[in-house]
Formats: C-alpha cells, structure tokens, sequence
C-alpha cells in the first residue's frame, strides 16, 4: 500500500471549495431519469450527456473529482480523448463505482446488501489502467418497522471495508458510502440512532481490515426527517445533528467528509451542507459534498437530449457546483440562488 500516494489523492478530494460530482448512474438508473424528461436512453445519449458535464468549462474551480460508471470510463468525449484523460487533463480527479448493486438480504425482509466483492481484485487493477485514482462502494440501510437490523448494518459495514482493503491495496482512495435512506416517516431522531449505529460498525470494521483512514473519504448521508415525515426538522436541526453524529462515530484521521444529497432538493442540500459550517463547531476533518442529482437534475432538465441546449445545461451545472463549493466553505446564501447561472 502506497499510503503517501492514497493520501495526497484523498486530500486533493476534500480540497477547500471544492467536492465531488457522482455521475455514475447505472444504465437502468439513467435509463429511469432520462425517460421522465422524454430523453431516449441509448449508449451514445449516455455519452453525449456525460461528455456535457465534463466539458463545462472551468468546473474544477468546484469539482475535485467525478465518480464514473463501467459504460463510461471506457467511452470518449467529443474531442476523442478517453473520458479519464479529458478529466485529468483538465484537473478533475477520475474515478469509478466497483459495487454491482444493492441485493435483497437473505433472512431479513425488506433490507439490502452491496454485493461486487467477487473478482473486485482484478477489475480495480483493469481501472487503475484506465487512469481511475479513486473508487466508491454505497451501501443502502433503510429505515422503518425493525430496521435496520443489526444484522444488515454488520453485513454492508464488512462488504464496505473489504472493498475499502481492496481499493487501497490497488493504490485507489476508496469513498465508503453507507447510506441512510430518507424514504420513509422516520422523525430525525430515528435517523440519528440508524446513521449512529451504522456509522459505528463501518468504522469498527475498517479498522478490523487495516484500513488506512487518512487515505479513505467517508461519503454520508445527513441525519434528516423521512420525506414522510409529519413534521419535517430545519435547516439548523439537521445540521446540529449531523455534526453531532459525526463527531461522536467518525475518527479524526479520516481524510474527509462528502456528503450525498440522497434525496433532498437542490436548495436544500447547499442549505444543510453550508449550515454545518456556521455551527461554530471545531471539526477535524474537511465537510464537503460528493452530490448526484442535486448538481445534474437541473442541467438533465435543460439538456433533454438537444445540442442546441448544452451551453445552457452546462452554465446550470457550474452555476449548481459554484454554490456547493461556497457551501463548503460555509460561504452560501439563499440570495445566490437567485443570480443567473
């Protein structure tokens, strides 16, 4: 393990202002939200859009890094260059999502776990060919009568740390994603007790597979009402109780903090993520966002499958990154919504 190299990579994606953009929608996913716009879903619509995000011009002001899926880490932008050396061309990170999905969880009803662990060795030896530095796993851990288990956060916290062992021993950050689902009617202090238990044993088993905490990224999900919920917390609340949460699971050598959206508005995930930083609070590591859908929903909505749209989409796209990256550095205010993209 080339612990020097892991580090430095981890840091530059955590760097000040800056955070991570998750375009790594599986095709059935990308299949899904194209087809709400009237978007064809074909390999080469896949390409163009994905080409459009990356070719916005000065997005590594915002951006660090940009996760990819298999389809298009093996595809080229419009300009003929494979999508990881256009990307590292212009200083934005490439990197790749290796789990094959969420799976129901044999014996408990209504839960999942990542699976991806078998040949994972040697598909992050064929990445790191393709010039990918880092890598992503998400587990999902739902909310609801008897959930989560016990026995579903132990089965996703070890998959997340033996793929994270894996990463690292190939010379690539891995972003460990265990994600607390917002669906559902779950008051925000459901959410901290899930987010808290999960959190716990990820770390307790990263530790238990020698992984090396300065080289990782933890990607979160923010402790938060269920989009159910009667009586929905605050922007404050949220962000009280997700430090909170952090404070009290994460260590302190973790590189840094990305947060998803998972669900949220746009406005929403820039609120809570900028409200973190005006708690007052000592943290020690970098909170910055590694975002989907609250960066690309927008752009797709502009885009909707015509050229004669890109420039548009693509002004949506830094206009979105722009005030992320001021979020992270808790310089966001609801007025720069409102200035023309």
């Amino acid at each position: 393990m080339n612990r020097q190299g892991l580090e430095s990579t981890a840091k530059a994606m955590v760097a000040a202002g800056k955070g991570i953009l998750a375009m790594d929608e599986s095709a059935p996913t990308c299949k899904k939200r194209f087809q709400a716009l009237g978007i064809e879903s074909t390999e080469e619509n896949r390409r163009t859009y994905r080409d459009l995000l990356v070719t916005t011009e000065g997005l590594s002001q915002f951006i660090s890094g940009a996760i990819l899926f298999d389809e298009t880490i093996r595809q080229k932008v419009s300009n003929g260059m494979l999508f990881p050396d256009h990307m590292t061309k212009v200083g934005i990170i490439p990197g790749i999502k290796v789990d094959t999905g969420a799976k129901d969880l044999a014996g408990f009803p209504g839960e999942k776990v990542t699976e991806g662990l078998d040949g994972l060795r040697e598909r992050l030896a064929e990445y790191v060919g393709m010039g990918a530095r880092f890598t992503k796993w998400r587990a999902v851990i739902t909310i609801g009568d008897g959930m989560p288990s016990q026995g579903c956060i132990d089965a996703n916290a070890h998959a997340l740390a033996r793929y994270a062992a894996l990463a690292q021993e190939a010379g690539m950050v891995p972003i460990v994603e265990p994600e607390v689902l917002i669906d559902g009617s779950h008051t925000i202090a459901q959410c901290y007790d899930a987010t808290h238990s999960t959190l716990r044993a990820v770390f307790r088993e990263l530790a238990g597979q020698r992984v090396y905490l300065p080289g990782m990224v933890l990607k979160a999900s923010m402790v938060i009402s269920g989009l159910e919920c009667a009586d929905r917390a605050g922007i404050s609340e949220v962000a009280d109780h997700t430090v909170r949460c952090l404070l009290d699971t994460v260590p302190a050598d973790v590189q840094g903090v990305a947060f998803l959206s998972g669900g949220q508005s746009n406005e929403e995930a820039t609120a809570h993520l900028n409200a973190m930083h005006n708690l007052g609070k000592d943290l020690p590591w970098p909170l910055t966002f590694s975002y989907a859908r609250a960066l690309q929903q927008r752009p797709m909505e502009i885009w909707r499958g015509d050229g004669a749209n890109t420039a548009a989409a693509q002004a949506a796209l830094y206009h979105r990154a722009k005030l992320n990256g001021a979020a992270s550095l808790g310089n966001y205010d609801e007025g720069m919504e409102k200035q023309a993209a």
